[in-house]
């Protein structure tokens, strides 16, 4: 198997750079436009064939160096009791909107194997596909940004309700918050089991936090998370998307690595975060619309930069956009190859 990937997630510096990409699986390559033609989103997610040949798709196509299950961080809320639709263009929808005591008693926890079986299929699935190709990596949203869509109903701009929630009604976020957090243990422990060598929890929204509230409202959920995967010997990544006022907290969550977004440069980021930190990240995705003697200097510049700390995983810093040309998508992966080996 190529180990790069699981080497860097345990903090040993690797040469080459692995490298895969947030969203790889995904609608910039014609492979998956294909079947998408066919096909809605959420059937996709739950048909476990067909989401096992997309996961493979940037593998073969592209070259990375890990392999990400293709799903959806709302799959377990849906499981939890909530109406879940996607809209093309507008995003997820899930109703009713937790907001009263009412909202919380139609909630529940969930058994994995009975409630997502199509995941944990896909997961075997792939397991045998990727014939120890490449590791492949499992996820989860983190109990903030889960409670937050569902207590918008979707996704939002001010998160108000959210905030309000929070705020007036502690009463009622915190039961949310430990019923998301147990839910999330128990659905990651699950793709551990069937097979995932590596975890990443996404923390979307997390930044619309103070550095104060985060540390209070959501880093500690994120930290009982992965202290319930303790002992299973599974690297674990965490990523918050705008979260750079955060980056001193990140590594309280108990994550192995900290993925960044581009927003702070990853030289600033390590400073910050301390050379013992493995770290993930950081390209713009839309540096990949850049011609190619440009990209290769960005591409350079992350390389350098990623050398200050304990160990470096190559990633966007956010998921790669479906304007983006799978060509270009896979002259960045070469190009972190060339200049990192």
């Amino acid at each position: 198997m190529n180990e790069a990937f699981l080497k860097a997630c345990r903090g040993e510096a690797t040469r080459p750079v692995p490298v895969w990409l947030m969203r790889q699986a995904g609608r910039y390559l014609p492979a998956y436009q294909e079947i998408r033609e066919k096909i809605d989103f959420l059937t996709l997610c739950k048909t476990p064939e067909l989401a096992a040949e997309v996961s493979v798709q940037p593998v073969d196509i592209l070259g990375v160096d890990a392999a990400i299950l293709f799903s959806d961080i709302l799959i377990p809320v849906e499981a939890m009791g909530m109406g879940l639709d996607f809209y093309e263009g507008e995003g997820p929808a899930l109703t009713p909107p937790i907001r009263t005591e009412k909202d919380l008693k139609g909630l529940r926890s969930i058994d994995p194997a009975v409630d997502v079986p199509f995941v944990l299929e896909t997961v075997r699935i792939l397991k045998k596909e990727l014939s120890n190709r490449v590791p492949l990596i499992g996820f989860s949203g983190a109990p903030f940004t889960l409670a937050a869509y569902m207590i918008e109903g979707g996704t939002s701009r001010s998160f108000a309700n959210t905030k309000r929630m929070i705020f007036e009604s502690p009463s009622l976020f915190s039961p949310l918050m430990d019923l998301i957090t147990e839910v999330t243990i128990s659905y990651l422990r699950a793709q551990i089991e069937a097979g995932v060598q590596a975890i990443q929890i996404f923390d979307t929204w997390a930044g619309i936090l103070t550095k104060e509230d985060y540390s209070r409202y959501a880093l500690p959920y994120v930290s009982r998370v992965f202290k319930g995967l303790e002992g299973l010997g599974i690297p674990g990544i965490y990523f918050v998307y705008d979260g750079g006022h955060l980056l001193e907290s990140t590594p309280g969550s108990g994550a192995d690595v900290i993925g960044l977004d581009w927003r702070t440069d990853m030289e600033t980021a390590i400073s910050r975060l301390g050379p013992n930190v493995t770290v993930q990240g950081n390209l713009d995705p839309c540096d990949l619309f850049m011609p190619e003697d440009e990209l290769r200097a960005k591409v350079d510049s992350i390389l350098r930069q990623g050398q200050k700390a304990k160990a470096h995983i190559f990633n966007l810093g956010h998921g790669i956009l479906p304007e983006i040309s799978y060509e270009k998508a896979r002259l960045m992966v070469d190009l972190v190859h060339e200049l990192s080996a």
